[in-house]
């Protein structure tokens, strides 16, 4: 079910959002009787409170919802998610109080308290609607509402519904949505077609490895997305700890966040020409699985010494990288959960990036905080590259050490662009506990921050 907002023509009722600080200038403007009303129901407006106020016929004048403040909400993404989830079944307008800064990322937050994954369960459909208020962009707001969606649920299918073949049929669904063309490269054409890693780490599992190509747009700027779509990962002969294992459904966040984005930009109709690579495996065990000190080549000539089969994801996004590369565009973004020492470097709810490039930072980390869309910009450290070179082969897939494994992991990629501005994101693409507007499971990191900063990144 599309996360939309409600018809202006509902019945509905106004919401009032009052912040802790403001709640006495409301009260003055107000019938005496709805202050006694405030006062006997204890409502301080206090972060995510609500209270009804009540006319004579039994029915609701208005709703209030407290807004807290402002150190209370730096605590919180959507802070009017709370209050959505907790208000009565209805309709609501905000009537007051949410000024314009604010308005389109608590306008997303309500939306997004309408998803659930209901495709193993029933769930109940959110109850409360809201209708787009004045000066939003809502077609905008429901975009990124609906990316989420299509990112959560991509994540949040497991490996038996969700394996190499069922995210190509995703990515079928998704072009033939927008009009966009669509084509894969299958099992042994990999090698045909010069993409020897893709093939290496998906080969050992029942579904055949693939490449799948996404194109869309005719006109404006060049960007290709490139988005790891392994399905699942066993850590293949260094196999991973059940322990470990047991969220390795999530190995294709990256894939569904770039898809999500993908999405945003044909649903909003962006002058730019859109091409997305998804290099779709799984790492399996098998006779056939790649090992530890094995040497392999790579599309663009490198070669790559194995220390650790669990560290696969690179591997495919080489090749994929590679190819994008090819083509010049003006901008290659690729998206993974690719490193651990991402998450203990920033946690799970900040997505690390990647760029050479200041002026692009800047417009991305402005574009995040405007969008409820954190990322933190790590450094492409040259230094480290000899970390990288094993001496017997190009490159090292996991050099030993432990130390900066994200930005070795980064280092690796860039590797494989040569002729086009290129960013990386290192994300985790999971919510480990339910909040406000995000529920337990699947999550899309970055893709709003990168929409917001496109048009100055690209000049649309």
């Amino acid at each position: 079910m599309p996360l939309s907002f409600a018809e202006p023509t509902d019945p509905f009722v106004p919401l009032h959002v009052i912040a802790q600080s403001d709640l006495d200038a409301w009260l003055a403007d107000q019938p005496e009787h709805v202050g006694r009303w405030v006062a006997a129901n204890g409502f301080t407006a206090a972060l995510g409170q609500i209270l009804l106020v009540p006319d004579d016929a039994g029915g609701t004048i208005c709703a209030l919802a407290g807004y807290g403040t402002e150190s209370k909400r730096a605590r919180k993404r959507f802070a009017l998610a709370a209050v959505a989830e907790s208000l009565p079944e209805g309709t609501y307008q905000i009537a007051s109080g949410l000024d314009a800064e604010r308005a389109e990322m608590e306008c997303l937050g309500w939306l997004l308290t309408g998803y659930t994954f209901d495709r193993y369960a029933s769930k109940s459909p959110a109850k409360t609607g809201l209708i787009a208020p004045e000066g939003v962009d809502a077609a905008r707001i429901e975009a990124m509402a609906n990316a989420e969606a299509l990112i959560r649920d991509l994540v949040n299918t497991p490996a038996s519904d969700m394996g190499p073949e069922h995210l190509q049929q995703a990515i079928e669904t998704l072009a033939e949505e927008f009009g966009a063309s669509c084509k894969t490269i299958l099992g042994d054409a990999l090698l045909e077609q010069n993409f020897p890693m893709i093939h290496t780490v998906g080969r050992a599992a029942d579904q055949a490895p693939r490449l799948i190509e996404m194109n869309w747009g005719s006109a404006g700027p060049k960007l290709t997305l490139v988005g790891k779509g392994v399905c699942f990962d066993t850590g293949g002969l260094n196999l991973k700890p059940g322990a470990s294992m047991g969220l390795m459904k999530k190995d294709m966040g990256g894939a569904a966040n770039v898809l999500g984005l993908a999405r945003m930009i044909m649903a909003l109709n962006l002058p730019l020409r859109l091409r997305v690579l998804i290099p779709a495996v799984e790492n399996a065990v098998a006779g056939n699985a790649f090992r530890p000190g094995d040497i392999l080549n790579s599309r663009k000539g490198l070669t790559v010494e194995i220390n650790n089969t669990d560290a696969e994801g690179r591997l495919v996004l080489a090749d994929a990288l590679a190819l994008a590369d090819e083509g010049k565009p003006d901008l290659v973004i690729s998206m993974a959960t690719l490193t651990g020492a991402a998450r203990v470097a920033l946690g799970p709810d900040l997505a690390p990036f990647y760029t050479d490039d200041d002026q692009t930072a800047a417009a991305l980390s402005d574009a995040a905080q405007r969008s409820a869309d954190p990322v933190w910009r790590m450094p492409f450290h040259t230094p480290y590259e000899a970390m990288i070179e094993p001496g017997i082969a190009d490159l090292d897939n996991a050099p030993s050490g432990g130390f900066a494994g994200s930005i070795t992991a980064a280092l690796f990629l860039r590797r494989f662009v040569e002729n086009s501005a290129y960013m990386h994101f290192d994300i985790y693409a999971w919510q480990p506990s339910k909040s406000p507007g995000r529920s337990k499971g699947g999550l899309g990191q970055g893709p709003r921050a990168i929409l917001g900063a496109l048009p100055e990144v690209l000049g649309l």
